[in-house]
């Protein structure tokens, strides 16, 4: 499911994005129920769809955890929409603005490091790969993590017009590669059945309905007979299941032969 961001009323979503208005005075009265903020909504509102997903999220499952009714959170945000701004900004609030390794000018282990971050982000919340990048949010914690990007990548040395396609790059690489984190973890709970019970199910059945499948796919069958990939190299690797071990291990690879092809685009221009 994809959700696009920014399907609010413009001016109401910027000024909760940007705190530009004087928020509604918090609500006091008898008994234990907690006073009601913004903030307090949205930290309810993004522990739910960490939890349970984003389909789980509605005004009502938030004013559920408050202990509240969702008509009594309408006067603080005005919908699910607007909602859906201020979570994907507040998380956002998680990630470095600043990176040790670009003080000593090493640009490439700079990259590197926002790039783990960034990844590990998406994975404690998944949710967030749900929504579109087309459409972005303009709150100041996602224009916080586009200009750390940008700085990190100044630091190349490459030109502009560069810098803003680099930009375009690596944001969805990374997203990419921690939807295959996330979904490798999700597979076993969503179908029931565990990554080996799948795989020995289907190979099996592969191998007995297709045995000519090598010469039909020579590339394929080549690249796996041609020995093991390098394991995973992450600490505690032996406890992460095999799908997500392959798919860090791609990010990593993959990475890296990016942040070769910068180093390139940087000898190339001096």
């Amino acid at each position: 499911m994809v959700v696009f961001a920014g399907q609010g009323d413009p001016r109401r979503s910027l000024s909760l994005l940007w705190r530009a208005d004087a928020p509604p005075p918090a609500r006091g009265g008898p008994g234990p129920k907690p006073r009601l903020s913004v903030d307090a909504i949205v930290a309810a509102a993004v522990a739910l769809a960490d939890e349970e997903g984003m389909t789980a999220l509605s005004m009502r499952a938030v004013g559920d955890r408050l202990g509240r009714t969702a008509m009594a959170l309408y006067t603080y945000v005005p919908g699910k929409s607007e909602l859906l701004d201020l979570m994907y900004d507040a998380v956002h609030a998680e990630l470095p603005t600043a990176y040790p390794e670009s003080g000593s000018g090493d640009w490439r282990a700079a990259l590197t490091a926002w790039a783990g971050e960034v990844l590990e982000f998406h994975v404690r919340h998944p949710w967030v790969l749900q929504v579109s990048q087309a459409r972005p949010v303009l709150g100041p914690h996602e224009y916080a993590g586009l200009d750390t990007l940008v700085t990190l990548l100044r630091a190349t040395g490459l030109p502009a017009g560069v810098v803003r396609r680099l930009v375009g790059t690596l944001f969805p690489y990374v997203r990419g590669s921690a939807q295959a984190v996330a979904d490798a973890r999700l597979a076993a709970a969503a179908t029931g059945s565990s990554d080996e019970e799948w795989w020995a199910a289907r190979s099996a059945a592969l191998l007995e309905l297709v045995p000519d499948f090598a010469e039909r796919f020579p590339a394929v069958s080549g690249l796996e007979a041609e020995g093991p990939v390098e394991p995973y190299p992450g600490e505690g690797a032996e406890a992460v299941p095999y799908p997500e071990r392959e798919a860090r291990e791609t990010f990593r690879v993959g990475l890296g032969v990016l942040l070769d092809g910068i180093e390139a685009a940087r000898a190339g221009r001096t």
